[in-house]
Order: structure tokens, then C-alpha cells, then sequence
């Protein structure tokens, strides 16, 4: 990773609202640590995110043959499932995670307490044994969704305001960790943990993310003291309240799983159905107590109506994007060749492929749309979604070529799998940018912070659905199924095709 420290007054006094005199590749110095922590909290989660799949099925029944035993020896459609559920809750937890951050401890203490969470429970992770491989699953998940809110919040709190005009610069520089980080840990953690031992895998994601702390404890007196502050804190009456009915709802759930396991009939449907469940109820009521909600001008309640339609379609979007680490990693695992030129490698080195696709490709879709923007030819939000849906769709098609090669025990060639996740990140550089974007610019004042929780939501939303297509016996691999998934993509993409003028009125002066 490169990095550049320079030194001039002048030139801070220029760009940064804290005239400091350092800077970080021509931004506040402050992005530095925010960059590090970033990346190695991201190599810290795509590592074990890279193990979390093959590890389940480890010892069992789906396991390749003469691969590293001592896993869970889970069914794979239990273990989808699991997986499912936990990426959805990362993404669902970053709602509460923001909004611990604005009303209780303040951003910093809040990523502080995050990154020490994620790195305990990659730790209880490291311990053989299912009670401490779930206990720690559910930290880390805690901990990401406490984190991610928050740290882009503090990105933002380096500049002076909107309207910097280093503003999108830095959050592209800090995109850049994301993708660095995710490149990086199949590599190193996935290796380590598919060869040599899956805990000594988990093991290094804990020492990844302590890293990560180690480097935002030291940077946070280049922060801006923003950052330590809790913009509306709690009364002494709403604290109660919540506390209240927090612990009235833990008091509950102990009472019902402990009837169902006293009685002998906890399986793990009943922790994983329950979650998915809440997943799709909790998207859906927020947008439905949005859209309700009377305070809102008829403007605002329009563009409510018109972000609805792009909401659905992420969230299709997401259900096929996200199986990378579930149906695909399987898929990698048992069905595809292991080697090129002679080179064996581990199936988690694919989870590296997409952000190499990221790096590789984001550069050139930027170029392009500023080069048809100039023409006045850019494709509009809506065609891009459009898009993005057929490139999501397209992916799984292409899948279901070397799906229906790799029979009685053949494998396919690696490339059949690279070409998918170039298809897939294709779809995501026409779909997710323009998606934060879209967000910011729909959203109702009275929900400006609220709505960038409610995208993520998406994400929480497909995958939701695809543990409870997991859970409900669906089968995954079947060509059938991800056909069917392929288009529903289409179809998603082609009702917004059709309807696209219905949806740019509806977006009013958002363009």
C-alpha cells in the first residue's frame, strides 16, 4: 500500500478546516488511521467471511475429498443458511450501530468498542467448538455493524462540510481500503486457514482487527473533535425506556429458548428462520413507517414511492451478489480445479476476485460515465439499474454452464467462476455507487441519517431470502434454481426499464 505524508502550511491552511500541516495523499491527516482501520477490519471480516462456509461443511458430507478436516461437519444448506443469516445481520446491525453512535457513546468511543468486539469474537472463533464458534460469530457481527456506520461518519467529520471539494476524493481513498483489505485476507487467512488449521486462520483475522485498533487508537488525535462528541444524547427518561424494553425482550427470548431447549427440540432453524425472518420484516416496516409517515411533504413521499423501486431491486441484487461466499464457494470448493500451470491453491482465493475486479474496473466505468457525461449521453439512474439487474442476472446464467459440466466428479476450469464475478462486480459498480448517491438525494430531511441505514437494509433483505430458501429445503446448486434466480433478476431490471418514466416523475429534481 502506498502513502504519502507531506508538510505545508500554505497548502493546509488551504484545504484543511483544522489547518493542520499533515496531510494524507493531499487530504486531512486524520484519513490515514480511519484508512488502516478500515482495511484491516475488512481483511479481519472477508478472511473469516472466506473460511465461514468451507468451514461449516468441514468433516461432512459435502466436503471435498482429502480436504483439511476439523470443521463443523454441517449439511451445506445448513451451512448457506448460517452464512446467509450472518451477512444480513452485519448489515441490519448498522442501523442500531449508527444509532448508538449519534445518541449514546458518539462515533469514536462506538468504533472503539466495535473493533474490540469484532477482535474477541474472531478469537472465540479460534476456539474448537460450536457453543464459542457462535458466540463469537454473533460478536463479530455486532461489531461490524457497530463499526460501519460509524467510521464513514468520521470520514466525513475530516472535511468542511459538503460541499469540500476533497470530500469524494476521500471517501474514494477510503473505498480503496475496503477493496485492498477484502483482496488481501482470502489470501492470507483463507490459506493459512484451508491448510494448515482453520483456528490459526481465525486466529490471524483477531490479529488483523487488533491491528486496525491499535492504529485508530494511535490516529485519534488527528480526528476532528466531532468525532468524540454525541450529537442528540439520550434523556435520563428515554435511556430508562430503552432499557426497559430492552430487557424485556431479552427476558422473553431467554424464556422461549429456554422452553424450547429444556424440551429437547432446539435445532439450529430456530435461531437462523427467526433472524431471517426479522430481516425482511424489519426492511419492509421501516419503509412502510416512512412512507406513512404525515410530516412528510407530498414531495418527499413521492421520492419515498420512487426509492421503493430501487430498494427492491438491490435487494435481488444483493441475494445473488452475496452468494459469492455461500452457492459459488461451494460450488469453488468441491466442484472446481484447484490448480493453473501446476499452481494448487485453496478454494477462498476466489473471494479475492471480485475486488480485484473492483480495482481493476472502477477506474474504467468512472471514465466512462464522465466521457458520456460530457456528451450528454450518461445513462440515467434508472438505466443503470437496469443494467446492473441484467449483469446480476446474465452472472448466473453463465453459472449454470459450468453447473451442468461438473458432474459425476468432474471439476470445471477456474475461469468459468472468474468470469462470473467480473459479470457480478460489473453489475456492482452500475448499481451500488449510484445507490449510496440515490439514497442521499431521496432521502426525506426528517430521515437524511436514517436512509443510508435503510440501503443497507437491501442487502439484509436478499440475503434473508436466500437462507430461508436454505433453510426451507430449496436446493441451492440446483440449475434450475439459480436459473429461476437469474430471472428474477431480469424481471426486476425490465420493470424498471419499462417503468422508467413512471420512476423519474415520481424522483422529482433528483436526475
Amino acid at each position: 500500500m502506498a502513502s504519502s505524508l507531506t508538510k505545508g502550511p500554505a497548502e493546509a491552511e488551504k484545504t484543511s478546516p483544522a489547518a493542520s500541516e499533515k496531510t494524507f495523499l493531499g487530504h486531512p491527516i486524520g484519513l490515514a488511521p480511519l484508512f488502516m482501520t478500515e482495511m484491516w477490519e475488512r481483511f479481519s471480516y472477508y478472511g473469516m467471511r472466506a473460511l465461514l462456509v468451507v468451514y461449516l461443511i468441514a468433516g461432512g458430507p459435502d466436503a471435498k475429498a482429502g480436504s483439511l478436516g476439523g470443521g463443523l461437519a454441517m449439511p451445506k444448506a445448513s451451512s448457506v443458511a448460517i452464512y446467509s443469516v450472518y451477512v444480513a445481520m452485519v448489515y441490519l446491525l448498522a442501523m442500531p450501530g449508527g444509532w448508538i453512535g449519534d445518541r449514546i457513546w458518539g462515533p469514536r468511543k462506538t468504533v472503539t468498542v466495535a473493533a474490540s468486539t469484532i477482535m474477541c469474537g474472531h478469537l472465540l472463533l479460534a476456539v474448537p467448538g460450536k457453543p464459542t464458534f457462535f458466540i463469537g460469530l454473533a460478536l463479530v457481527a455486532i461489531g461490524s455493524g457497530l463499526l460501519k456506520a460509524n467510521i464513514s461518519t468520521m470520514v466525513g467529520h475530516l472535511y468542511d462540510g459538503p460541499k469540500d471539494p476533497r470530500r469524494d476524493g476521500g471517501f474514494t481513498i477510503f473505498y480503496m481500503a475496503i477493496n485492498i483489505g477484502a483482496f488481501f485476507a482470502p489470501l492470507v487467512i483463507g490459506t493459512v486457514g484451508q491448510k494448515v488449521s482453520w483456528h490459526l486462520g481465525f486466529s490471524i483475522a483477531a490479529v488483523g482487527m487488533a491491528i486496525g485498533l491499535a492504529f485508530f487508537l494511535w490516529g485519534t488525535r488527528h480526528l476532528n473533535p466531532r468525532s468524540s462528541e454525541v450529537p442528540t444524547p439520550l434523556t435520563v427518561e428515554e435511556r430508562n425506556s430503552w432499557l426497559k424494553k430492552g430487557l424485556m425482550w431479552l427476558a422473553v427470548a431467554a424464556v422461549f429458548y429456554g422452553v424450547v431447549g429444556g424440551t429437547g427440540h432446539f435445532t439450529m432453524n430456530w435461531a437462523t428462520v427467526p433472524l431471517a425472518l426479522l430481516g425482511l420484516v424489519i426492511p419492509i416496516s421501516v419503509l412502510v413507517r416512512i412512507k406513512r409517515d404525515k410530516e412528510l411533504s407530498d414531495t418527499e413521499q413521492t421520492k419515498v414511492s420512487g426509492y421503493i423501486w430501487f430498494f427492491v431491486a438491490a435487494a435481488v441484487f444483493w441475494m445473488i451478489f452475496d452468494q459469492a461466499g455461500s452457492t459459488m464457494s461451494t460450488f469453488a470448493e468441491s466442484k472446481t480445479a484447484d490448480n493453473v500451470f501446476g499452481i494448487n491453491f485453496p478454494s477462498t482465493w476466489f473471494q479475492s476476485v471480485n475486488p480485484l475486479w473492483v480495482m481493476a474496473l472502477a477506474p474504467v466505468f468512472a471514465s466512462a460515465w464522465l466521457a458520456l457525461a460530457r456528451r450528454n449521453r450518461e445513462p440515467s439512474t434508472t438505466v443503470k439499474f437496469s443494467m446492473a439487474m441484467i449483469f446480476a442476472g446474465a452472472s448466473f446464467v453463465i453459472f449454470a454452464v459450468p453447473m451442468s459440466m461438473a458432474t459425476g466428479g468432474h471439476t470445471v476450469s477456474p475461469a468459468w467462476l472468474i468470469a462470473i464475478y467480473m459479470v457480478q462486480t460489473m453489475g456492482e459498480l452500475c448499481l451500488s455507487p449510484v445507490g449510496l448517491s440515490l439514497t442521499t438525494k431521496m432521502a426525506p430531511q426528517k430521515y437524511a441519517s436514517q436512509m443510508m441505514g435503510v440501503w443497507f437494509l437491501a442487502v439484509t433483505a436478499g440475503d434473508c431470502v436466500t437462507s430461508l430458501l436454505a433453510t426451507g429445503g430449496v436446493n441451492l446448486d440446483g440449475i434450475g434454481v439459480i436459473l429461476g434466480e437469474a430471472a428474477a433478476a431480469v424481471l426486476a431490471g425490465a420493470a424498471i426499464w419499462v417503468n422508467r418514466k413512471k420512476i423519474v416523475a415520481l424522483m422529482g429534481d433528483v436526475h
